[in-house]
């Protein structure tokens, strides 16, 4: 029987605590990616990029479990960016957010499986961002991380005191994009029990 890996519990970044910022060091990643912007509440982009991704991970596991090697689809993360991104900590002006929906991939999946689930996945039933649709790596590096609880709407506490206090008061400067992972479906999870994972790539000062 092939074993099946659950990523959650075996990389290292998927770990967090609630209150307690870690500094930690990420391996070069390889993920599904698909930019957007604007207000993922609201945004038909944001659901066709969810509605892309997916179906595309999905093959990407049925065709590495057929040769021999099973693994849970990791968790939605997202990189976040703003010209200004003080609309994150301070007026949360979702509309003015940029984004990056992204699944992980395993690094023994290569770029010749993604052509081929994609394909498989479209053909089954045609995807709406296909063509945005990419398959890249991501190399953070030194990272600082944290686990919030609770509703989105109520990170900018948390978030403030990551850019604001923590980040400058250890000697590093922010360097990426801000980071989220979610452990949650907030379809189905009430908004003061979903966890997240929230990263910041930093650089010494």
């Amino acid at each position: 029987m092939t074993e099946k890996i659950d990523f959650k519990k075996t990389l290292d970044g998927y770990h967090a605590k609630a209150g307690q910022f870690r500094v930690l060091q990420l391996p070069v990643m390889q993920y599904l990616m698909l930019d957007g912007a604007g207000d993922p509440n609201t945004s038909d982009l944001y659901q066709h990029a969810l509605q892309t991704l997916y179906p595309v991970a999905y093959k990407l596991k049925f065709a590495s479990k057929s040769h021999g090697r099973d693994y849970v689809v990791p968790p939605l993360e997202g990189l976040w960016w703003a010209e200004d991104m003080a609309v994150f900590t301070e007026r949360r002006d979702k509309n003015k957010w940029c984004w990056t929906m992204m699944l992980m991939v395993p690094a023994w999946i290569g770029e010749d499986d993604y052509m081929k689930s994609l394909e498989a996945a479209h053909s089954q039933k045609p995807l709406p961002c296909a063509e945005k649709l990419r398959f890249e790596t991501l190399a953070e590096g030194q990272c600082v991380q944290t686990l919030h609880i609770g509703p989105y709407d109520a990170e900018a506490e948390t978030l403030s005191a990551m850019h604001d206090e923590f980040i400058p008061g250890h000697g590093f400067r922010m360097t990426g994009k801000h980071h989220e992972i979610y452990f949650g479906d907030p379809r189905r999870t009430a908004p003061e029990k979903l966890r997240t994972i929230l990263r910041q790539p930093v650089g010494s000062l």
